[in-house]
């Protein structure tokens, strides 16, 4: 029962503790107090449901047991005493109705919308909502946005103290203000769907509930925004992808590459959901980097075959988008692209000027594409020394055996 309990306690944090954390954030207005009382309750779960069994919805349990003990910290400070009669008198989480334009949204959507407000950074926005709302670590966050942990760590201290500082409200703006904060909000989802879809660390591949939960927030926010077309790209583009998860991985747990996923395996329904998304969102007449990045997506998903990629479209489709959003990765990508396009030699020449330029340092990905476009070329003891290169800057089991079938096959005498 011991290790059946800690799974579902583990299962739990992954689905729950960004719905326990935006709760208490809401009804007592502490972002410090919400995080430590929620992982208080996780930490009880781990004496309690080994000995009493795993509760019927973990979900309530642990959001009662993350408030209760919000109300004994906050009785110990009589300075605390008008929070204490606020948060008693409050009733408990909605249940939310993100299924149209007059749903109420959840505590999430709220929380995002929050940490998203004009007065922090863009890259505040994004780093404070991952790590309020998914319980990612502050290295994880790092990792996600290429810089030092330490870096990372002094930002989300800052954010927290200007929300704190400010006074900012808890609440999702007037509909006149939304377009202000869409940018933040959307980059927000982006990260959080990109992290369960390929975490950057762990023996997990594809963190499912990350995923799930970031679908779920989009739709929200296409019902919030209905004439926003980037919020519609952003969820077709999340839909495309999600649709050939099954696939991204064997029985074993290990990497397959997209060119060898079984397409019978990709979910059908969610790539013509993702498909229509896309048409309606782009008859609006205002593309925006998602939706190029769905229109990218839905190239791979309306193949048939591997060798039925348009790749010239794709590879044009990412010169779009690096006139839209430059980024090196983008450009990285773009390379790909034209290495399936017009031939590894062309790409190879793009991933050459990219290096040269100082951009992605430490981004496995980098060294990753090298070693395969030498490896395409012959060019074999280059192809190993990158792939190790990339190995030794990855943190995810999945990539790293990956990259070490890779190596082996380079490596191999003849």
């Amino acid at each position: 029962m011991g290790a059946e309990a800690e799974a579902a306690v583990a299962d739990a944090f992954r689905q729950e503790w960004g719905r326990v954390v935006a709760t208490l954030i809401r009804v007592t207005g502490d972002w410090d107090l919400a995080e430590e009382c929620a992982q208080d309750a996780f930490a009880r779960a781990l004496e309690c449901w080994p000995r009493d069994g795993v509760p019927r919805r973990p979900g309530a349990w642990l959001t009662t047991t993350a408030r209760n003990r919000a109300v004994d910290r906050l009785r110990r400070s009589a300075t605390e005493a008008t929070r204490l009669r606020e948060l008693a008198a409050l009733p408990g989480p909605e249940a939310g109705d993100c299924g149209g334009p007059g749903g109420v949204p959840d505590d999430r959507l709220r929380l995002i919308f929050t940490c998203c407000h004009p007065a922090l950074s863009a890259e505040a926005r994004v780093a404070l909502t991952l790590r309020t709302l998914t319980g990612l670590t502050t290295a994880e966050i790092a990792r996600a946005f290429l810089v030092p942990e330490p870096t990372m760590a002094k930002r989300l201290v800052r954010a927290k103290q200007r929300i704190r500082n400010a006074g900012i409200p808890y609440r999702v703006p007037p509909a006149e203000l939304l377009p202000q904060r869409t940018a933040a909000v959307l980059s927000v989802l982006y990260l959080l769907f990109n992290e369960g879809y390929s975490a950057t660390a762990g023996a997990d591949l594809v963190r499912r509930g990350l995923c799930t939960e970031a679908i779920r927030l989009a739709r929200c926010l296409t019902g919030l925004m209905p004439e926003e077309p980037e919020a519609a790209g952003l969820l077709a583009l999340m839909l495309l992808h999600d649709a050939r998860r099954a696939a991204r991985t064997d029985d074993a747990g290990e990497l397959v590459p997209l060119e060898e996923q079984d397409r019978g395996r990709w979910d059908a329904a969610g790539i013509a959901e993702g498909v229509a998304l896309l048409d309606a969102a782009l008859h609006q007449g205002r593309p925006g980097p998602y939706q190029v990045q769905a229109a990218i997506a839905a190239c791979h998903a309306t193949a048939a075959r591997a060798a039925d990629t348009d790749w010239p479209q794709i590879a044009a489709l990412y010169g779009r988008l690096a006139a839209l959003a430059p980024s090196p990765v983008v450009e990285l990508n773009r390379a790909v692209a034209v290495a399936m396009a017009d031939g590894p030699a062309a790409g190879l020449a793009l991933v050459t000027s990219l290096e040269a330029s100082g951009a992605l340092p430490g981004y496995h990905l980098l060294p990753a594409t090298r070693a395969d476009l030498l490896r395409r070329l012959g060019r074999t003891a280059e192809s190993a020394a990158a792939y190790r290169e990339a190995m030794a800057l990855t943190a995810a089991d999945a990539e790293r055996r990956h990259l070490q079938r890779r190596l082996d096959e380079v490596s191999r005498p003849g």
